[in-house]
């Protein structure tokens, strides 16, 4: 890419990002395509790059790479936006797909409407490290899940079955119970099993430290019953930064649990929540208002408000009720986490008996 043809800094570069290489196309002021060409997607390669590229408008899709690409250029001075690919259906559902024209469709739909994008901030380079320590431990429970389904599952074909325990306790408590036949093929699962749990109990104890060193506000958010260490420590690695969020409703609407809509004339039909937003906090905030609505939740207005909603019977009433707390509660912890206020779970009762 020739760089002596940049004049302005109205510039832009669309970055069609591969695993191995990138492919770039520049365009002028004028929208005429000034260069193609090929980079390596490498630190290095991409920084030889755009060292020495005048402050341009660079556009690239989320993916992978694009968290460490897009903090490097803007390192160098770029303004960098990552375009949402749910809003890019000019790119993913065209009948010609090559990198070279989505590079091209990127810097053209940049240059004309960057909110066209839709595009997204990505969290800091520490935040990003210490997620994926969140996330490394969901996919050791998830393994160790899978383990345990398999055994339960192998032990019923031969007409046996395994009590009911915590996953914690699954390989002490069960191995008196395997069938003789099945011995030799399940035994080396359970030690696996106790392997997976001892690393999840290790992972937990640093998670914990992590919270209350690095992110004390995440204490504030644990006020809640049903919110523990892992929820409040995914609230705040996800959002990163509250102020980006003009009201704490619109942080539902972030996290995916608000319903899509498709109104068309007179027809405003009901549909799903969109599931937008990071799939591990909306998870885990709706097991949250679950414990919130289920049998061993605490009286407070969430609650109260909760099961109104699924006492209204109706299709689906009680996961609605769920996926409405989920979304209300992640508008509280928002709230708590800007104001630094203590957690009130009488406050709408006690202000309607103040007046």
């Amino acid at each position: 890419m020739s760089h002596a043809t940049i004049a302005t800094p109205r510039i832009t570069i669309g970055l069609d990002l591969g695993d191995q290489y990138t492919q770039c196309c520049e365009l002028d002021a004028a929208t005429g395509v000034v260069e193609h060409s090929r980079v390596r997607t490498r630190p290095a390669t991409i920084r030889q790059q755009f060292a020495d590229c005048p402050p341009c408008r660079v556009v690239l899709e989320v993916g992978t790479h694009s968290p460490w690409v897009s903090r490097l250029l803007e390192e160098l001075g770029h303004h960098v936006l990552v375009a949402n690919p749910r809003k890019l259906r000019l790119i993913y559902g065209g009948t010609r797909k090559t990198d070279r024209l989505d590079a091209e469709a990127l810097a053209r739909v940049g240059r004309l409407d960057p909110r066209l994008l839709a595009p997204i901030r990505h969290r800091g380079a520490q935040a990003q490290a210490d997620l994926a320590t969140l996330r490394s431990r969901d996919c050791l429970v998830r393994a160790r899940t899978q383990l345990i389904n398999h055994v339960r599952g192998a032990v019923k074909a031969v007409g046996g079955r395994l009590p009911n325990v915590a996953a914690a306790a699954f390989s002490r408590k069960t191995a008196p119970h395997l069938p003789p036949a099945l011995q030799l093929a399940l035994t080396p699962l359970l030690r696996e099993i106790t392997d997976l749990t001892a690393q999840i109990r290790r992972v937990d104890r640093d998670l914990d430290t992590l919270a209350r060193t690095r992110y004390p506000e995440t204490e504030r958010l644990r006020q809640i019953a049903g919110v523990g260490p892992l929820t409040a420590l995914c609230f705040v690695l996800t959002l990163e930064d509250p102020a980006r969020f003009r009201s704490s409703r619109s942080v539902g609407a972030y996290l995916g649990l608000c319903p899509r809509q498709h109104d068309s004339g007179q027809q405003t039909p009901q549909l799903s929540i969109s599931k937008a937003g990071d799939p591990m906090l909306r998870r885990l905030l709706v097991t949250a208002a679950q414990y919130i609505l289920g049998p061993f939740g605490p009286d407070c207005d969430l609650r109260q408000w909760g099961l109104r909603l699924a006492a209204r019977g109706g299709k689906n009433a009680k996961k609605r009720a769920v996926v409405a707390v989920a979304r209300r509660l992640a508008g509280i912890l928002h709230r708590l986490w800007v104001n630094g206020e203590t957690y009130e779970p009488f406050r709408h009762r006690e202000h309607a008996c103040a007046v």
